[in-house]
């Protein structure tokens, strides 16, 4: 080469004060150019070229966020919130392809043996799904990225609320894509909305004193247990979807929505057999 960078250059390129279009030429005669490297690293800072080289160690070490975490955060979603949302165990394609096929079985086989008014197949599942995919998303057993979440400097109830929210009308969505695949049971197929919301809610409020894994279990059990012990009523429909039980699971509902807003603050000062035990005041230990 007959052409090198100026000493005073290189200076001007190790504090980055360099200026286009002498900083383009700069960069690509440094890649090819041995001697002007080894002056540049003479002439460097060694510390400013420390903490170069540690803030690119630092870009190439971050993690790639995922096609869903990009998409929240085009959206106006905050970034650690998008994480947090994409780092949900049940909104991953195993979890919902499951819940699809489920879905996609049970409405199968409440169309081909029609054997009453109402889907007591379908009515007896849906209310279950919902409930399974919030007790899923927490929980060190069940959580991969338990440990990220509950040291996130986030409120418990806060951060419940951002991992439980996206999950509920995601299975809410589907359980609703479902109910129009059975169009001649008419509107008797979206009386499973009120008992998912009834056992949804009733499993948060009770998570805080029975943990994420024992209240979800409990809840469902109870509910498996009241269809088997009801049965059918007298008009051949299962017991919670008469008009008494519609009512019974709206005033559920409402109560433990209420139980739960109530014990917000349990999420962050309950035993440590909860998902965010010990994590006081915003998620410091």
């Amino acid at each position: 080469m007959t052409w090198h960078v100026g000493e005073d250059d290189l200076r001007a390129y190790a504090r980055g004060e360099l200026t286009p279009p002498v900083l383009w030429s700069a960069d690509t005669h440094l890649a090819a150019c041995g001697r002007c490297r080894a002056v540049l690293a003479e002439v460097s800072d060694p510390v400013a070229l420390d903490a170069g080289w540690e803030r690119l160690d630092a870009e190439l070490d971050v993690p790639r966020p995922g096609f869903l975490e990009s998409l929240l955060v085009r959206t106006g979603v905050a970034d650690h919130t998008a994480r947090l949302l994409a780092a949900t165990p049940v909104l991953r394609r195993s979890w919902l392809g499951a819940v699809v096929a489920v879905l996609a079985i049970t409405v199968f086989v409440s169309n081909a043996v029609r054997t009453a008014e109402s889907p007591a197949m379908f009515l007896a599942l849906a209310p279950l799904l919902p409930l399974a995919g919030v007790a899923l998303s927490y929980g060190p057993a069940l959580d991969p990225t338990y440990e990220m979440a509950v040291v996130s400097p986030t409120h418990g109830f806060r951060l419940l609320m951002i991992r439980t929210v996206p999950v509920l009308v995601m299975v809410l969505v589907l359980n609703g894509l479902a109910t129009l695949a059975l169009p001649s049971y008419g509107l008797r197929a979206l009386g499973w909305l009120l008992p998912a919301l009834a056992l949804t809610a009733t499993g948060l409020a009770l998570t805080p004193r029975l943990g994420p894994v024992l209240a979800p279990s409990l809840v469902g059990g109870t509910w498996v247990a009241l269809l088997v012990l009801t049965q059918r009523t007298t008009e051949g429909t299962l017991a919670p979807y008469t008009a008494a039980g519609q009512g019974v699971a709206a005033a559920v509902a409402a109560l433990a929505a209420g139980l739960f807003y109530l014990g917000r603050d349990r999420f962050d000062s309950t035993p440590a057999r909860t998902p965010f035990a010990g994590f006081h005041d915003g998620g410091t230990a």
